[in-house]
């Protein structure tokens, strides 16, 4: 509607097409980096800035067109706001008609503005209606979805440590971009911790079959063991031959003081 209001409708489908792969982000990828607000409204204004400066600077359309689109593309990696439908954005800002070129940098603020503001708003107000699509990413946090406590574990001994902080400087100095947030980056961290730690922190011991009872049914198809080091040391206990695979699925063997996940055993 708004594009169509500054636009005409026969010139306002270029726009609505770069919108409606915003909405693809927005609302299937909302935690996302190229998702989060800086890089829809950054990607997009940006972009259109470029647009409308290649049109009115190079009188050839298709070469204006394809300076717009690459030159939209280094801006955006620069200014760490890349959003693919800018590329969009900047393409519709030369080839979309005499409505278009009649803004002139108008355009930068109507329709493109506005339809930031609009789309941005709606998809703040949707994805808050479900706590586990917190957008933007950052309000993760605040809202209440970080790792229940149960899950937040402490570093393994012998393990490092790593801040927020060196995460967002690790992001920061790659050269490329990584479609991942810190915080992803962090829970994901976090989570493979927790899993490592589970499996391999202060539950490892070690096994040794004494004895089996073979059986056709997999659940009375068991196997007999004594824990010969690590937890519950000197114990005996009994459990499925299905069981007994899936924990000697892994190796387990000493490195300096700390135990650590080997590989999968032969």
């Amino acid at each position: 509607m708004i594009s169509g209001y500054y636009l005409g409708l026969e010139d306002a489908y270029l726009i609505v097409a770069s919108m409606g792969a915003s909405a693809v982000l927005l609302f299937a990828v909302p935690h996302g980096a190229l998702s989060q607000p800086w890089p829809l409204g950054g990607g997009h204004l940006t972009s259109a800035l470029v647009g409308v400066s290649c049109f009115k600077l190079v009188p050839d359309l298709f070469l204006g067109a394809a300076l717009a689109v690459g030159l939209a593309i280094g801006f955006m990696y620069y200014l760490r706001c890349i959003h693919p439908p800018g590329g969009a954005t900047a393409l519709s800002a030369v080839m979309g008609g005499p409505a278009v070129h009649e803004l002139g940098y108008q355009f930068v603020l109507t329709p493109v503005l506005l339809n930031v503001m609009v789309i941005l708003c709606i998809a703040l107000l949707v994805n808050y209606l479900f706590p586990w699509r917190r957008y933007p990413a950052g309000l993760a946090k605040t809202a209440g979805t970080e790792l229940p406590e149960s899950r937040q574990t402490e570093i393994p001994e012998g393990g490092t440590p790593i801040a927020h902080a060196d995460l967002e400087y690790a992001l920061r100095t790659m050269d490329s971009f990584i479609d991942v947030t810190e915080e992803d980056l962090s829970q994901i961290y976090t989570l493979a911790l927790h899993h490592a730690q589970q499996s391999y922190g202060p539950q490892w011991s070690v096994r040794q079959v004494v004895d089996e009872s073979p059986h056709s049914d997999p659940e009375r198809d068991r196997v007999i063991y004594k824990v010969v080091a690590g937890r519950d040391r000197r114990t005996s206990a009994t459990c499925s031959r299905q069981e007994f695979a899936r924990w000697a699925k892994y190796q387990v063997f000493l490195n300096e003081n700390s135990w650590h996940r080997g590989t999968p055993a032969d």
